[in-house]
């Protein structure tokens, strides 16, 4: 089914901004440079062009894959690590999502395997192919170049303020039983590495979301999950984007609660390094448009 036009101009609209801020805050990242500070510039080129951030600025280091992203005072500059930057950002809701990879380092290959990887996987889109033949294309791709696709994290479809939901687009071979089919919204996010190809969580959170509001006790936790529901909504957001410090000790309270959920930071094993590569396209008649190519 196709989607409204309003809707379409509202993810085009996202894609280009994230395009942009993409391509500028990429520019930033060098030796010496604040973690913290191109987050924040990211987040606030966003908030200034578009509506809101779809979710924090992603800034994933080597081994790291996933929501990765600086905590309040962190003071961690880049060295030579392999960075992969990932920015969300939506209008009225409806979200685009992208990644690059930036090598601070010698790890050409390993970008060039996932960028790759992403440009197969858009060829491989069209309506009535499962999602699993373009992850099929993403794992040859990968695999063909040394490498080893990150085979437990996958591409995804994106709502109206919901950054992940169906359909699923694997990074791997395999039969979902679902065909894409025109309008699908979708997030192609090839992973490569040098290790397995497997993630597990680390024991940093700082990414959270809303799960379902509940009554509480303590005033500050009830003004900071007032503050969530009213700016946040379900989409997630840094700890580090509350009034203070003692925000944050509720935020944890609250998660402890099931009120909200914590995104632990997702890596690869020790001393493997990690490439992404990503766009957002609306499924066409005739293969995909790539709202997130600047």
């Amino acid at each position: 089914m196709s989607l409204e036009a309003d809707v379409t101009a509202a993810y085009r609209q996202a894609g280009a901004v994230l395009a942009d801020v993409l391509e500028e805050t990429a520019a930033m990242i060098e030796p010496g440079v604040r973690l913290l500070d191109v987050a924040e510039a990211a987040e606030a080129a966003i908030c200034d062009r578009a509506d809101g951030c779809a979710f924090p600025a992603n800034i994933s280091l080597d081994a790291e894959a996933s929501h990765a992203s600086p905590g309040r005072d962190d003071e961690r500059v880049f060295d030579d690590e392999l960075v992969c930057l990932d920015l969300g950002a939506h209008v009225d809701g409806y979200i685009a999502d992208a990644a690059v990879t930036v090598d601070l380092g010698d790890n050409a290959a390993l970008v060039d395997a996932a960028e790759a990887a992403l440009d197969a996987a858009l060829a491989a889109v069209r309506p009535g192919v499962d999602p699993g033949a373009v992850g099929a294309a993403i794992e040859t791709t990968i695999r063909d170049r040394g490498f080893t696709p990150i085979l437990n994290l996958s591409g995804h479809g994106v709502g109206r303020y919901d950054a992940h939901t169906a359909p699923s687009v694997p990074n791997r071979e395999t039969r979902t039983g679902r065909a894409l089919a025109v309008g699908d919204v979708i997030a192609i996010e090839p992973f490569a590495t040098t290790g397995r190809g497997k993630v597990t969580e680390g024991a940093v959170t700082e990414i959270y979301s809303l799960v379902a509001p509940a009554p509480v006790r303590s005033r500050t936790a009830k003004q900071v999950l007032e503050t969530i529901e009213a700016t946040y909504r379900e989409l997630p957001f840094a700890s580090r984007w509350l009034d203070s410090p003692r925000a944050e000790l509720s935020v944890r309270r609250l998660t402890d609660r099931g009120i909200l959920h914590g995104y632990p930071v997702l890596q690869a094993e020790s001393g493997a390094l990690v490439s992404q590569a990503e766009h957002t396209v609306i499924v066409t008649a005739d293969g995909c448009e790539i709202l997130t190519d600047g």
